[in-house]
């Protein structure tokens, strides 16, 4: 398995359950990955196609409702809002405990919303429980970097999930990153969430977890940089402070940006690429959580 954040651990953990023998390298610290700066709501944003990953995305859900009867999981049912455009979004399909937003619930501006229990996952928490839960397993995550397929450790199968650092090990996944850039306040006391993508000044989420509260975004394609931009910070800032007044004078304990794989569509498939049997699972996009348990349970069954 090369890659450690979310969709990598997932996906060790589920083959070493299936009872294969399984080893992890990666580059990062899975606490240094991408996932770890996820808002970590359970929600399939900025990925593709619809019609596939909503599937994934479901299996994900139920696993996710499972394990948020365990705190150290770091997985919890957050009540909250979501501002739509479409007065029924393909998203819901399937869920269960999603009404339509009375007209005080509903963000000012947006044309629909939707009040839902999803899940609502501390990455950082996440992301330690999976590492010790593969340590029971006896799975070695270790560091390391992996600059192609040929200098992968000797395998059967090698499972490429290394968000943007695939695009370095497998030719044409289109992979490119887009920005996200967050801030995280001191929590005043909020439990419940918002997010609102139809706000005319920028994307708006607030994502409560225990002591702190994520708030964003941004989602730039195209771009490398992952310095935190003062000037995109205040934005943040004063959208979230509108949206929830409650954060007015929440300090602000840290910055932060992220990269997101983006891909045309998620790649999970298996291939004989350069002479190895390799199995990609990439190109998750702004759902790599959401579609994180789904897409492991779907490589264990590649290799079943």
């Amino acid at each position: 398995m090369i890659g450690a954040g979310v969709v990598g651990l997932t996906t060790a953990y589920e083959l070493a359950e299936a009872g294969h023998r399984v080893q992890v390298i990666a580059r990062d610290d899975p606490r240094e990955t991408v996932s770890a700066l996820a808002g970590g709501l359970w929600f399939p944003y900025h990925a593709a196609p619809r019609e596939v990953i909503h599937g994934w995305g479901l299996t994900s859900l139920d696993r996710f409702v499972a394990l948020a009867a365990h705190p150290d999981t770091g997985v919890r049912i957050a009540r909250g809002v979501m501002a739509e455009s479409d007065p029924d979004p393909w998203w819901r399909a399937g869920l269960t405990g999603v009404r339509e937003a009375r007209e005080e619930e509903r963000p000012a501006g947006a044309p629909f919303a939707f009040v839902a229990h999803l899940p609502l996952v501390t990455t950082t928490i996440h992301l330690t429980w999976l590492m010790a839960r593969l340590a029971e397993k006896g799975v070695p995550v270790r560091r390391g970097e992996v600059r192609s397929l040929s200098e992968a450790p000797g395998a059967d199968v090698i499972v490429v999930a290394a968000g943007l650092g695939s695009a370095d090990l497998v030719p044409g996944t289109g992979l490119a990153p887009s920005r996200g850039q967050i801030v995280r306040l001191a929590n005043p006391g909020l439990s419940d969430w918002l997010v609102d993508a139809e706000r005319p000044d920028g994307l708006t989420y607030v994502l409560p977890h225990g002591d702190y509260v994520v708030c964003g975004g941004t989602d730039i394609e195209g771009t490398w940089d992952t310095e935190v931009d003062p000037e995109t910070e205040a934005q943040i800032l004063a959208r979230a402070r509108a949206a929830i007044p409650a954060l007015a004078h929440a300090p602000v304990l840290s910055s932060a940006v992220g990269l997101r794989p983006v891909a045309p569509r998620v790649r999970l498939e298996r291939a004989l690429i350069d002479g190895r049997d390799v199995v990609l699972n990439l190109g998750h996009g702004g759902a790599g959580v959401t579609l994180s348990w789904g897409c492991a349970a779907a490589v264990a069954s590649l290799l079943a």
